[in-house]
């Protein structure tokens, strides 16, 4: 078969099983070498292909797209650097557990080390971060039938959702000519029989469940913590279990506990503040039991760290353990749904110690209402108010991105526990502010409801190129943009102490004119200097991009956080809320 003809059928192949097995969409940068790809995803409609001009941006695009919906995501970019542009979004996609089908074209291997144009060692080149990494043979060579292309799509879609999901790579080479001439297709290419891949569920196994049963069911202090997880956690069946044990849940914004229908009556939301306090340690714990990722509370990790004398049951998919402190004492694999259901089942009622729960609950209740009359007192823009105001304006089942670094521990440290079901969603599987403003659209893109992105000024920066794709696309999407001018986190760290060199070397502020940024992308931009100004903003449906900005300033900011924070712990920890629950 003439090479542009072999070309296009192997593509056509690949994205027929992709299709097949239940890829819907496909971001597409452009180039020379993916031509074949290209062209092949053009003239389907079973994917529909998402056009990017920046490959960063269009790999987080995808990255949103597939956690918000659940299915895997294709990504096509053109060899080279290209490729490499991709890796940010594929390690975010391996640590957060999102399917991603990452296709990289790329010259033949005759091509390879030899110096030849936009070429570079493509092979693995995500290394553990990919799932699975293959170099496909080259359309019309040996070997390289029509079926061997659709036998590795279909694969690749198969362990991309798990039972540990992630990104899958697939390096397809192409040799020139990369299409026939004009007006000749193939005919050789079949359509793949709709064969869709479903999300395995992983059973834990029967003596996973017994030994950490047997850890539980002696406890007179459990505490369940949830963390978060791409897609949430099963809420009712971990509610369950708690109600069955007597546990309080400590439980992340981004865990799916805090928000929705589900029984919340042991969730705790205002945590954080109390665990700051140096009391926290007084009240001590016999047995944990974790639930998703690390929590995004820095204080709740290192209380969890420090139960070195508590059995701590680590619940986690098969094949992963995120444990970073070590602290692990028995861990059960599985789907967290079938988990708490079987550790619900195998321990049954609990016997936990009279007022274990009612003190968690009592200190939790007292940190949040101190803290929300603080947030609310401020005559000052506070950036932690601004997740409580969204959770009272938006609809049910909107989503709310939180970008790194202070949006989302705002997130958790204020949002409080209630019935509207709504989502949340940000990239804290390695907690990089790249790809935020991408990641959000990407999640639009879904059509699941409205959605919020709430990012920092230099985040915002770093990812405007994203922007391009909601007009293009006619999406739409509200951008918070809480622009302290810098890096609040910075505040927060040892660095601020050192005076002479702060401000340059880590405040870095940016003294940027967002508002351009609007009109460059197409989008419409309010200034909102008070709170009233706000809820007008973001209220009513989104048509297309808005961005409104908060400018605060950061060391106030970082003095009503410690204010704000204070004032939960002395009222979470007063005589007559501590007293006799310890």
């Amino acid at each position: 078969m003439e090479t542009g003809a072999a070309n296009t059928a192997a593509s056509e192949a690949l994205l027929g099983a992709l299709a097949a097995a239940g890829v819907r969409d496909a971001c597409v940068t452009p180039g020379s070498r993916s031509t074949p790809l290209t062209a092949a995803l053009a003239r389907q409609s079973a994917i529909r292909p998402w056009l990017h001009l920046d490959e960063r941006s269009a790999a987080f695009f995808g990255l949103g797209l597939a956690r918000q919906s659940g299915r895997p995501v294709a990504l096509v970019c053109t060899s080279g650097t290209a490729a490499a542009n991709y890796y940010p979004a594929v390690v975010e996609a391996n640590l957060s557990r999102i399917p991603l089908i990452v296709l990289t074209a790329d010259r033949p291997p005759r091509l390879r080390n030899v110096g030849a144009d936009q070429t570079i060692d493509q092979v693995g080149m995500f290394g553990s971060n990919a799932r699975l990494a293959v170099d496909l043979p080259v359309p019309g060579s040996d070997g390289a039938e029509d079926s061997t292309f659709r036998s590795y799509a279909e694969r690749a879609v198969r362990v991309a959702l798990g039972p540990l999901p992630g990104p899958v790579h697939l390096n397809v080479p192409f040799e020139e000519p990369l299409l026939p001439p004009a007006g000749a297709r193939s005919a050789t290419a079949s359509a793949s029989q709709r064969r869709e891949a479903t999300v395995p569920i992983a059973a834990p196994s029967a003596h996973h469940i017994a030994a950490a049963a047997a850890a539980i069911r002696g406890a007179r202090r459990p505490l369940i913590v949830a963390g978060p997880e791409t897609g949430a956690l099963p809420a009712a069946e971990i509610a369950a279990l708690a109600a069955a044990i007597d546990a309080p849940i400590l439980a992340d914004a981004l865990s799916g506990l805090r928000r929705g229908p589900h029984d919340r009556t042991r969730v705790l939301d205002s945590y954080d503040a109390l665990l700051r306090d140096p009391r926290s340690d007084e009240v001590t714990p016999d047995c944990i039991i974790r639930f998703g990722a690390p929590p995004t509370s820095k204080a709740l990790n290192l209380y969890t760290a420090r139960q070195r004398g508590a059995a701590q049951v680590l619940c986690d998919r098969e094949g992963s353990r995120r444990d970073p402190w070590g602290v692990t004492t028995t861990v059960v694999t599985g789907d967290p749904g079938l988990i708490a259901e079987g550790l619900h089942a195998a321990v049954g009622t609990g016997a936990a110690e009279a007022g274990w729960t009612a003190g968690w609950l009592a200190r939790d209740r007292a940190a949040r209402d101190a803290m929300q009359a603080e947030c609310n007192g401020f005559s000052e823009l506070f950036e932690g108010r601004v997740f409580s105001e969204l959770a009272a304006a938006l609809p049910a089942d909107a989503t709310i991105v939180a970008g790194n670094s202070m949006p989302v521990r705002d997130l958790d440290s204020f949002l409080v526990a209630g019935e509207k079901p709504l989502r949340f969603a940000s990239n804290r599987g390695a907690n990089g502010i790249d790809g935020v403003v991408s990641s959000a659209l990407g999640a639009a893109a879904a059509g699941m409801g409205p959605v919020v992105l709430v990012i920092g000024d230099i985040s915002f920066y770093h990812d405007m190129n994203g922007f391009w794709a909601a007009a293009r696309h006619g999406l739409n999407l509200t951008a918070v943009l809480v622009n302290n001018n810098g890096g609040g986190i910075f505040h927060y760290l040892p660095q601020a102490a050192h005076e002479d060199i702060f401000e340059e070397w880590f405040g870095t502020p940016p003294d940027l004119d967002f508002s351009l940024a609007a009109r460059m992308y197409g989008g419409s931009y309010t200034l909102a200097n008070d709170w009233d100004t706000f809820r007008q903003a973001i209220t009513g449906e989104a048509r297309g991009l808005r961005i409104v900005e908060l400018r605060t300033n950061r060391q106030q900011n970082t003095a009503m956080h410690k204010q704000a924070w204070a004032a939960a712990a002395r009222a979470a920890w007063s005589e007559t809320v501590a007293g006799g629950t310890r």
